[in-house]
């Protein structure tokens, strides 16, 4: 995996000197946008970096206040992401949960590092304060309403493929919580978490998802896998840790009719689990996959 952004990237020009330049020509330029968005009916918002951080060796994150309280997003949807000075569009998933942007207005990236201009930018010149616009796309999201029957997850992920399936994660989390206090709204099934990444520094948000773990153990699990681990395994993470890929066994034992699967990363990885799955015949509309280069 060489990058951490979606496989739906286009450019634009000219470039410009500030954000709501950029937003005015966008909200006017027909058909500019990533398969699969929306660009007459997605809200550009500008949106301004209020934290940074790094995730880990080859990952920055960055959260982002989002000005346009039109702005909305589903659990697992990615942004078109539009810097002012850089004619190429980013695309980056979106690893928060809707709540937080509800709440604080806020969205969270998790942007590995690579080549490609907008992640170099991230990188190597984005500061506390930068500028920037973004605007949702993508048909890879889970968005139950309270009415729907309740689901299982299986959500299957590798390296920075954790992102919108963290989203997701978090989502069914905030879902849950609701249910618990409330006894209304969307009941979430069991969670299954598989993720695989090279080595423990590389396994994103590793701590966020354990402490989920810890607060719903009834509902949520994780296996984590490392393939290329060559440092000693802290004993917090042991008891999660699996060294070598994810098998197809292990997920065909979470295969019911009340499953859904959601699959994100390399591709050779997401084609493998996406025909695993439907040769044992699992509903194509049960399995929803996005595959990053």
């Amino acid at each position: 995996m060489s990058s951490c952004y979606p496989c739906h990237v286009q450019s634009f020009s000219p470039p410009y000197s500030d954000s709501k330049n950029l937003i005015y020509h966008l909200k006017g330029c027909q058909g500019l946008g990533n398969k699969g968005s929306s660009p007459f009916t997605s809200v550009v918002s500008a949106a301004k970096v209020c934290g940074a951080a790094a995730e880990s060796p080859s990952v920055k994150r960055l959260h982002l206040l989002v000005a346009d309280k039109d702005f909305s997003f589903k659990a697992g949807q990615w942004v078109d992401f539009f810097i002012p000075g850089v004619s190429v569009v980013g695309g980056f998933s979106i690893c928060s949960s809707p709540r937080l942007l509800k709440q604080e207005r806020m969205i969270e990236l998790a942007v590995k590092y690579a080549n490609h201009p907008p992640a170099l930018w991230i990188h190597n010149q984005c500061t506390l304060d930068s500028e920037v616009a973004v605007r949702v796309g993508g048909e890879f999201f889970f968005d139950p309403q309270p009415t729907d029957a309740s689901r299982n997850l299986v959500l299957i992920a590798g390296g920075v493929g954790i992102n919108p399936l963290l989203s997701i994660l978090r989502h069914a989390a905030d879902l849950h919580r609701d249910w618990a206090n409330k006894g209304s709204g969307y009941e979430v099934g069991t969670i299954k978490l598989f993720y695989s990444a090279k080595n423990t520094s590389e396994l994103l948000f590793k701590q966020n998802i354990l402490d989920l773990v810890n607060e719903f153990p009834e509902k949520i699990a994780c296996s984590l896998h490392v393939t290329k681990q060559t440092t000693q395994i802290s004993a917090e993470l042991q008891p999660y840790i699996t060294e070598g890929r994810i098998t197809e066994k292990e997920i065909r034992d979470h295969i019911s009719k009340e499953t859904l699967f959601y699959i994100c990363g390399p591709p050779p990885m997401t084609d493998f689990f996406s025909k695993q799955l439907e040769n044992s015949h699992v509903p194509k509309e049960h399995i929803c996959f996005e595959k990053w280069w």
